[in-house]
């Protein structure tokens, strides 16, 4: 489902990524911890496209994204879901008009759009939100509707980048309880955390991340 062999990344010549090898199998659910800029963010960037590897090679589904077009990237996101710590909700479009967005972009027609919406915010329970601008909602709806943006198209694979570094405790919990029911229906989830609880309360693979290496990478734990 992924595979890094040897992936390195540069910033201004310093390495945020070093000789990374890592292999996720489809339907894991994977928790990537480590501190502040250990590298995680840029690890999920790179599966996202949003970045290229400067070194080594990434594939995703089989693909090796060194060797994609630019006009491939859109294609290969829409097996994809982001869901990223700050939101990133149009403040002036409503709950239902920011989880169609990607549908829109499909050019999915008005009753797909609709029905694959509504399906989303039931399935992160907050349908009756749907009308709604972001600021009317707490943290926890506003990242409830990001995980429906993110779900919309029905991914192969979830990315999470800190999602619950904006919550308290009791939300956070309820948050990564989607994830789990998400990942119990067949999609790949991988959440970057450094959030000690919800690595107890997944109990599932962990890949620690520090100074840009994979320092542990230890498995489901039952």
């Amino acid at each position: 489902m992924i595979q890094l062999f040897h992936v390195s990344k540069y910033y201004d010549r310093r390495p945020a990524l070093s000789d990374i090898n890592l292999q996720i199998d489809k339907g894991e659910f994977v928790l990537l911890i480590g501190p502040s800029g250990a590298g995680k963010t840029t690890l999920l960037k790179l599966l996202f496209c949003e970045e290229r590897p400067d070194e080594g090679q990434i594939l995703v589904q089989g693909r090796n994204m060194a060797r994609m077009r630019p006009s491939d990237v859109p294609f290969l996101r829409r097996t994809m879901g982001m869901v990223f710590q700050d939101f990133r909700l149009l403040p002036k479009k409503s709950v239902f008009e920011n989880v169609a967005l990607p549908l829109l972009v499909q050019g999915a027609s008005t009753f797909e759009t609709r029905r694959r919406v509504m399906d989303a915010l039931k399935a992160v329970g907050v349908e009756h939100k749907r009308d709604h601008r972001p600021m009317m909602l707490s943290a926890g709806e506003q990242q409830r509707v990001c995980i429906a943006r993110a779900i919309v198209n029905g991914p192969i694979i979830l990315l999470a980048d800190e999602p619950t570094g904006n919550l308290d405790p009791d939300l956070a919990a309820e948050i990564i309880e989607l994830f789990k029911a998400i990942n119990a229906r067949g999609t790949t989830v991988m959440v970057a955390t450094h959030n000690r609880h919800v690595i107890e309360q997944v109990n599932r693979r962990v890949v620690a991340i520090s100074q840009g290496k994979v320092m542990m990478d230890k498995g489901y734990r039952e």
